[in-house]
């Protein structure tokens, strides 16, 4: 039974061009990614909107609406337009959550702001919080790699940890990194530069620089993870939809006493040889039901990048093959 539809007439004030400007985005482009989160409609007469929708979404979109006008002494930012977006979609859960679910979760970082925007990245944030092992397994976009660099972040600020370990699997290595220019560490650099990344938005460059030269943060390729124990250490394994089997057994394996562990993966973007199957893939069905070990499955529904990441990631889920 389809939702009855509503077509709503909507006047923002008080009548101002320039913040008018502002909400719509150059060519309207704010008003277009409104249409498509929300499923409604938007037509613009002056500061008069008609919008037609489903009852709730008409509802949300007005809200929305006043929302950004009063915050539109400045231009908005996709980024900014973006959040508020998935916030509001995520809000429709509040309802159906868990007792204490509506907590909120402070996370010490140089984002005071940080939280998650969805329902799926509540969840995982809660995962990491409350277990030792913690799998995040979805599509690009979704926050699963920089949420659990926030996550240790954090542990190292309030000292639940005393270091920081990132790791990530070099598989296109084998013998072309040794045409690379450079050292080890500078041949291994463009395969750890997403962590890199998250850790200077997180921390700033300058306090990074300080952990790295305290020995606070260490980032390493997978294969150095061999025949170490991990001790009250925040340890990550990035892209490990691209582990082997043996490599991610190894791997969880390293942890020792104190220390959390959170994996990461795409398990639509192995770049393993043809015929090797996925760590990640294996430790899903291997782990499942191992108590202290949770998982969080993202979709394209939290992805957090521009709006199309989105709608290509729902367009080649489509397309995957289906199992004979």
């Amino acid at each position: 039974m389809h939702a009855a539809r509503l077509i709503r007439r909507h006047t923002l004030e008080p009548a101002d061009n320039r913040r008018l400007a502002h909400l719509c985005g150059p060519l309207d482009a704010h008003l277009r990614s409104i249409e498509a989160a929300l499923g409604v409609t938007l037509a613009r007469r002056d500061a008069t909107f008609r919008i037609d929708g489903a009852r709730d979404a008409v509802e949300r979109a007005i809200a929305l609406l006043d929302t950004l006008y009063a915050s539109a002494a400045a231009p908005i930012g996709e980024r900014l337009l973006q959040r508020v977006l998935a916030e509001m979609a995520g809000s429709k859960s509040r309802d159906a959550a868990p007792a204490g679910a509506d907590e909120p979760i402070v996370l010490h970082t140089r984002h005071a702001d940080l939280s998650g925007r969805t329902p799926n990245q509540v969840q995982y944030l809660r995962q990491m919080l409350a277990h030792d092992i913690t799998f995040g397994v979805g599509p690009a976009g979704t926050g699963k790699t920089f949420l659990a660099v926030a996550c240790a972040v954090d542990a190292l600020e309030r000292h639940g940890v005393q270091r920081i370990v990132l790791t990530r699997p070099a598989v296109e290595a084998g013998e072309r990194l040794g045409f690379l220019p450079g050292d080890l560490a500078q041949k291994v650099d463009p395969y750890l530069r997403p962590l890199y990344d998250a850790l200077y938005d997180l921390m700033g460059f300058d306090r990074v620089a300080k952990a790295f030269e305290k020995g606070l943060i260490e980032i390493a390729p997978l294969a150095f993870m061999r025949g170490r124990t991990l001790n009250h250490a925040f340890v990550i394994l990035d892209e490990a939809q691209n582990t082997t089997r043996e490599q991610m057994k190894m791997f969880l394996t390293r942890i020792g006493y104190g220390s959390k562990c959170v994996v990461t993966g795409d398990t639509s973007q192995i770049d393993l040889p043809k015929g090797t199957d996925s760590g990640l893939v294996d430790a899903r069905r291997v782990l499942a039901k191992v108590s202290g070990i949770a998982f969080t499955d993202f979709t394209a529904a939290d992805v957090v990048r521009h709006p199309l990441v989105a709608r290509i990631v729902e367009a080649y889920e489509a397309a995957r093959p289906t199992a004979a």
